[in-house]
């Protein structure tokens, strides 16, 4: 089977939601998408730098309902890349000023990641890439990523 085209990304995440102002406030007003287009009173479309959207928000189908019991099927998480080590510490700033508690926190070798939940329970995932020359690596050349703990401090000391 012929791979993906290399520039092939996941171009948005589109989340079922109980309440759209909630979930606005979160997405926006915590992490700083900004809102490209409402849709009346049920739908939201947020992006980074101008773009139409990174991420989608409804309640077409979820308004006033309640996440997914444990133990079932549905996203684990979606990840927000972010370019560099000051800008990832400016979001864990930004989660931590609104009280939002951290599922966890992680240095994959690869990527340095900070989890947690939306208002909603889905999990969201802020990281960054370290670039591939930096990535650790086995003696036949595969990846070796790792869980190892990420120093918030220190990350937090970069934040602009």
């Amino acid at each position: 089977m012929t791979p993906v085209h290399p520039q092939t990304r996941v171009g948005h995440v589109h989340l079922k939601v109980a309440d759209l102002d909630r979930a606005i406030a979160f997405y926006s007003g915590v992490l700083g998408f900004e809102v490209q287009q409402l849709f009346g009173d049920r739908a939201a479309f947020l992006g980074a730098g101008g773009y139409h959207h990174h991420i989608g928000l409804n309640t077409w189908e979820s308004a006033g309902g309640t996440p997914p019991p444990a133990g079932h099927t549905g996203l684990y998480h979606s990840a927000f890349l972010y370019p560099d080590r000051p800008s990832l510490g400016d979001a864990l700033r930004r989660v931590l000023d609104a009280g939002i508690p951290l599922d966890g926190a992680a240095d994959h070798g690869v990527s340095e990641a900070i989890y947690l939940r939306d208002p909603d329970g889905n999990g969201v995932e802020l990281y960054r890439d370290r670039a591939p020359e930096d990535w650790p690596r086995n003696p036949d050349g595969s990846l070796a990523m790792t869980n190892a703990r990420l120093d918030l401090r220190a990350l937090l000391a970069e934040a602009p």
